[in-house]
């Protein structure tokens, strides 16, 4: 097996996995889920050490989940192997969705 950036998929609902190392556009990065089982992604942007990749694709508006938890919605379409951060999502911490719908 080839020495290949690893990533983590926390929860089998997660649409994004933790890349534990910097990734470079072009490379691959290998999927481990909670279960042990892998996948290799393509990867088609570069990726800071402890970002998100996402696994699948992801439209404009739909929810960025992980460790099984809504952590965003999309501000535009996400393709598989593209970098997920700031750029690309809204946080709903920063959006105060969290306390709207605790009626705060």
């Amino acid at each position: 097996m080839e020495d290949m950036a690893k990533a983590i998929q926390n929860h089998e609902s997660d649409n994004v996995a933790t890349v534990f190392d910097v990734v470079k556009a072009g490379s691959s990065v290998r999927v481990f889920d909670k279960k042990g089982n892998t996948t290799e992604l393509a990867v088609s942007s570069d990726i800071p050490y402890g970002h998100k990749v996402a696994l699948v694709a992801i439209a404009e508006g739909e929810q960025v989940t992980k460790y099984g938890e809504e952590i965003g919605v999309a501000t535009k379409a996400i393709e598989p192997g593209q970098h997920v951060h700031v750029h690309n999502i809204d946080s709903i911490r920063g959006r105060g969705d969290w306390a709207a719908k605790e009626g705060k």
